[in-house]
């Protein structure tokens, strides 16, 4: 059994007790010798941090846990470092969902210009805690959790050492309903991007079975955080595959920004309701299970996801996880430094890419490197604090686009965030 010492930055998150029950599902292939748990926010990391300490403790597990503020001591003899951070928490979140909707445009923390201003909020944040990762705990691997996952993890890769794999929970939930409807042992192929991704091709005994679920009216389901408005069977078929829960936001661009602007609240408010009505639950010294409300937060199968792939490079199990990851030649239509959402063998040396038939089309590829070109210059205006680069990052996103509406609304977000922005607010 393989021992390990995982510290969690972010671990005031009301996600964390689904990371601690991942472990305590996995007890008989992963000691868990020490568990740091880090953040910022000394009243929700010791809330939470108290219930997994209680939960570990009922589970029976001889696991040290540590609360902690300090990042440096957090990061001492960590084998893996997981990152759920937030930025200027849910009142940031606020920010990026309920400004864009003023001009016209998608509010929301992953995509579009909210996910944007999410990202330069994040990346500089995310540079401190890798340097800090290469000079105390360089041999550990990172998990990141953060979104957008998939620029976060793509800055990660190209602008640090740290050994680093980024994963969310949607390719996990859409798989597993794709396998409940036609068998554990179908061969499923997964790829695209974070958020922006498809299930190309589904096989079983070497049968295509794509045309006949889609002609069933089968789809997986939508993820609980998104207002289910349907893929059109034309739709699907277009654009060659089952689309993530995430491009209802592209395919259904106008209904989206209808619920957005007609919603009594927005998602940030009520996942802050949530939030709290869940550390008033942990509060109470008799709960030593994560509470079934935890489901309602949007991170259904998050332990899943993580602790397996967790599990498979400590044990070098050579499981097949989606994760994102470097291209490196993966799919001939991106960059080979690109990072890609893609199926690959997990073992104790990272990652392989799993090999793809081309069940792509133009229409994939298109957004694929329209958004790619977006993250591109996310990353390159977070680092360098260049309104030029972040113009452009506005221009190529599909949900974004027009000049005069977009750059209104990036100043008046831009000022709303200055606070968590420094390269780009300079005193006069």
């Amino acid at each position: 059994m393989k021992e390990i010492n995982v510290t969690v930055i972010g671990s005031g998150s009301t996600y964390c007790p689904e990371l601690v029950d991942g472990f305590i599902q996995r007890q008989d292939s992963l000691k868990l010798k020490r568990l740091v748990l880090m953040d910022i926010d000394d009243r929700k990391r010791n809330i939470v941090g108290d219930l997994c300490a209680r939960m570990i403790k009922k589970a029976g597990l001889d696991t040290e846990v540590v609360l902690s503020d300090c990042l440096d001591s957090a990061l001492e003899r960590a084998d893996f470092v997981v990152t759920q951070i937030r930025v200027g928490k849910l009142p940031a979140r606020y920010l990026d969902e309920s400004i864009p909707v003023k001009y016209d445009l998608i509010g929301q923390e992953t995509t579009g210009i909210g996910g944007m201003f999410k990202a330069l909020r994040t990346i500089p944040v995310m540079a401190e805690i890798c340097k800090k990762i290469e000079e105390i705990c360089p041999d550990a691997w990172l998990i990141n959790f953060t979104n957008p996952s998939g620029i976060i993890t793509d800055f990660v890769l190209n602008n640090t050492k740290v050994k680093c794999m980024g994963l969310c929970n949607v390719p996990i939930d859409m798989l597993d309903d794709i396998k409940e409807n036609v068998g554990g042992d179908a061969d499923i192929t997964y790829l695209g991007l974070n958020h922006l991704s498809w299930v190309t091709s589904v096989k079983k005994d070497g049968v295509e079975l794509m045309d006949k679920l889609f002609t069933e009216g089968f789809a997986p389901k939508v993820m609980a955080n998104i207002v289910d408005d349907g893929f059109d069977l034309d739709c699907l078929r277009a654009c060659g595959g089952w689309p993530s829960s995430y491009l209802q936001y592209f395919y259904n661009r106008d209904a989206k920004l209808k619920h957005l602007k007609e919603d009594k609240k927005t998602r940030a408010r009520t996942c802050m309701e949530i939030e709290e009505q869940l550390l008033k639950m942990y509060k109470d010294e008799e709960l030593c299970v994560k509470p079934a409300l935890l489901d309602k937060r949007g991170g259904h199968k998050y332990s899943l996801a993580a602790c397996s792939l967790i599990d498979s490079i400590a044990n070098d199990k050579k499981e097949v996880h989606v994760v994102n990851i470097l291209n490196k030649g993966t799919l001939p239509f991106m960059a080979d430094d690109d990072v890609v959402e893609i199926s690959a063998v997990i073992g104790a040396d990272g990652a392989v890419p799993v090999k793809i038939e081309p069940h792509w089309n133009r229409h994939i590829i298109s957004l694929m490197t329209s958004i790619k070109a977006y993250e591109k210059y996310t990353i390159e205006a977070a680092l360098t604090g260049n309104d030029i680069a972040a113009y452009n990052a506005m221009m190529v996103h599909p949900l974004i686009g027009d000049y005069a509406r977009s750059r209104s609304c990036y100043e008046e977000m831009k000022d709303a965030h200055r606070e968590f922005l420094p390269e780009f607010i300079k005193e006069k």
